[in-house]
């Protein structure tokens, strides 16, 4: 891509955020003022390891588990051990993957991106961005894939998920069928909008598209009553929503629209939704938006949502030294466990 087309494409970019920022802090910001409590959270260093890109539990509420870059799932062993063990991999061949980050091996290492856990079997659901969506039982081990194609062609870039335990079903995204993962900031510039929202039927293993057309496809969340499925869509910086019941079943429409990057999406036990946002597109000449958000820093936003879209609170780090990147917001037993896809630790944050 040369230097003319990047920035034409960057000054559009720069355009649609600014319209998206002026409605939402009408509708949103204002009634919600951030609160700058991010550097307060604790740090759990990793080592030899970076990315934890998602963050799970089993369903004894051990871990958490998270995926990192070489291609391994970690688990914590718990306060008295403090320590990471080795848990999981989604691919046979370890011998090449000796470095924490390798983006050029990850198609061969593998590149775990979001878990989930099946409360009924234990079994550990993985998004491997370029091995596709694998399984692994709740003693670890290599995982096993379960979609890797559909209609005979590779699946590209597969990036998130949500279980339905009462059907059975996974929800997941493919974020493009043009771009791999380490290749998304091309995909992010380019406007690419081949991304897909998919579903999984364990009971006969059958795949179906439900949403097509998406711009860089990516956190998935089910509602509490599982009316819906929630999908981010990351370069137009917004939330989907599609619906699973109702008299709008297998429609869709925008749950929220974000002034920022949406990443992971994850519901609390109450049904509300943490959402990470990577970064605040903020421009000088809106000046109570750089005002609000720190003068124009570019900085990591953890935002939870009601069932219906409103933002609840906006919690942040102004100055962006501890927390430059998160991909998601996990609550569990009164913390947020804060990942990042580009960090070598994690963040555990008290509410």
């Amino acid at each position: 891509m040369n230097a003319s087309n990047l920035f034409l494409i960057s000054a559009t970019t720069a355009l649609a955020f600014v319209s998206v920022i002026l409605a939402y802090e009408s509708e949103n910001v204002l009634k919600t003022p951030p609160k700058n409590v991010l550097p307060k959270s604790k740090i759990m260093q990793l080592k030899r390891a970076v990315g934890p890109e998602s963050i799970a539990f089993d369903r004894n509420g051990e871990g958490p588990y998270i995926g990192v870059a070489d291609g391994r799932i970690l688990k914590w062993q718990g306060p008295q051990a403090k320590k990471w063990a080795d848990f999981a991999v989604t691919s046979s061949q370890r011998k090449y993957c000796t470095r924490p980050s390798a983006p050029e091996m990850e198609h061969v290492c593998g590149r775990p991106l979001g878990l989930r856990f099946d409360k009924k079997t234990g079994d550990l659901y993985i998004a491997d961005a370029y091995l596709g969506l694998q399984v692994v039982g709740p003693n670890g081990g290599l995982a096993t894939p379960l979609v890797q194609k559909f209609e005979d062609k590779p699946l590209v870039f597969t990036n998130d998920m949500d279980i339905d335990n009462h059907e059975d079903v996974i929800y997941f995204t493919d974020t493009s069928t043009k771009y791999q993962r380490r290749q998304y900031f091309t995909s992010l510039l380019s406007g690419d909008s081949t991304g897909r929202l998919m579903k999984y039927t364990k009971s006969t293993k059958n795949v179906t598209v439900l949403l097509t057309g998406l711009a860089f496809a990516n956190g998935v969340a089910l509602s509490k009553d599982r009316s819906f499925v929630l999908v981010a869509e990351t370069s137009n910086c917004r939330i989907l929503r599609y619906w699973l019941k109702g008299p709008n079943k297998g429609k869709h429409d925008t749950f929220v629209e974000l002034p920022g990057y949406p990443d992971n999406i994850r519901m609390n036990s109450r049904g509300e939704f943490w959402v990470a946002l990577q970064s605040f597109a903020q421009f000088m000449s809106i000046s109570d938006t750089s005002d609000l958000f720190g003068g124009g820093q570019l900085h990591a936003t953890a935002m939870k949502l009601s069932e219906d879209g409103r933002v609840l609170e906006v919690l942040e780090d102004v100055q962006g030294k501890t927390l430059r990147s998160i991909s998601e917001v996990h609550e569990k037993n009164g913390k947020l466990w804060i990942g990042s896809v580009v960090m070598p630790f994690l963040r555990v944050y008290g509410l």
